[in-house]
């Protein structure tokens, strides 16, 4: 096909993961309905999205049960209760969780895939517990999962901490490794230097390269093309952009941008309308100025919550000057 005009083709290869459940959990302790998650879960199957990402696999101790609800957590009777018998093949739709290590009992928590209706465990980790991500990702493919390697705040390492990664993590049977901006920090020529990075060290593994972006800088969704148009065929988004802080990357606009005849944002757009929008007069997310802030001086946002959540939230000025101080 003529690659004169690629912005009017698609690539098959390239498949979508919607994380709207498990991203946007941050903001409310995962203390979603049933019939929330499953809106998500019916709608991402009628869109034509490739993964779901339901919640995390994370320990009880660590993020106990009075306190959080069950997307923390992805016990297999609470994922059942909601999704029934899911069939990845008969709906086109594989269902994902994530492990966090060090916050995860992995080893008896992860039953085999044969007995749950995951098909995914993406495996996400900070740079100083890549040993134990490896050992995760390799009990998970043993159990029968599809795994990913996703190494957060890559925009805060350094170079030769983000090498020995991608050294590690090219011996295992992850089969994507996820840039991820976890502080909504990157621009596009950081992300190009990312994606080479990376393809560069896990060439002939036969392994995907992968991007998910926060939304700090209001660049999630570009940097998100960028990232397709470098390679990646592994892309993260959520619906209306719903995440902690500035958000995600929008499903809405990039199944609109992929132009892939499988896709139908309608139901998208409906979860939106039902539900997104009554969501957003009760929790706050996206790009405001203290997450622009953060975004900018490579800060986790969690001052910028911490600020929204107290006695002067719309002091902006007083935010800045506060963290600016800190710096």
């Amino acid at each position: 096909m003529s690659d004169k005009a690629p912005w009017i083709t698609y690539r098959p290869a390239l498949k979508v993961l919607d994380c709207t459940v498990r991203d946007g959990g941050l903001v409310n302790a995962h203390r979603f309905g049933d019939d929330f998650v499953r809106a998500v879960y019916d709608a991402c199957i009628a869109a034509g999205v490739d993964y779901m990402e339901i919640g995390y696999k994370n320990s009880k101790k660590t993020f106990p049960v009075e306190k959080f609800g069950p997307w923390r957590h992805c016990d297999e009777a609470d994922l059942r209760r909601v999704v029934g018998d899911h069939d990845a093949e008969k709906t086109g739709l594989k269902l994902a969780a994530m492990a966090d290590a060090g916050k995860s009992d992995w080893e008896t928590d992860i039953v085999p895939a044969a007995d749950s209706p995951l098909s995914m465990i993406r495996v996400a980790f900070y740079a100083h517990q890549v040993s134990e991500a490896v050992d995760m990702i390799r009990r998970s493919a043993e159990l029968g999962y599809e795994t990913t390697a996703n190494l957060m705040a890559v925009s805060n390492i350094t170079e030769t901490e983000i090498d020995t990664v991608l050294e590690a993590i090219a011996d295992t049977p992850a089969s994507t490794m996820v840039i991820v901006d976890s502080f909504g920090h990157l621009y596009r020529e950081q992300i190009d230097r990312l994606y080479h990075k990376y393809a560069a060290a896990l060439e002939g593994t036969g392994k995907e390269i992968g991007i998910h972006a926060h939304n700090n800088l209001q660049l999630a969704f570009a940097n998100t093309i960028e990232a397709i148009i470098l390679g990646c065929n592994r892309v993260d988004s959520t619906i209306y952009g719903f995440g902690r802080g500035a958000g995600n990357c929008h499903t809405e606009l990039l199944l609109g941008f992929l132009r892939n005849p499988k896709f139908d944002v309608r139901p998208i757009i409906e979860v939106i309308q039902h539900h997104m929008l009554a969501l957003r007069r009760e929790i706050e997310w996206g790009p405001l100025l203290p997450y622009n802030i953060t975004g900018q001086l490579n800060q986790h946002p969690r001052s910028a919550i911490e600020w929204r959540e107290g006695p002067t939230p719309d002091d902006f000025l007083g935010f800045y000057d506060k963290v600016v101080s800190e710096v």
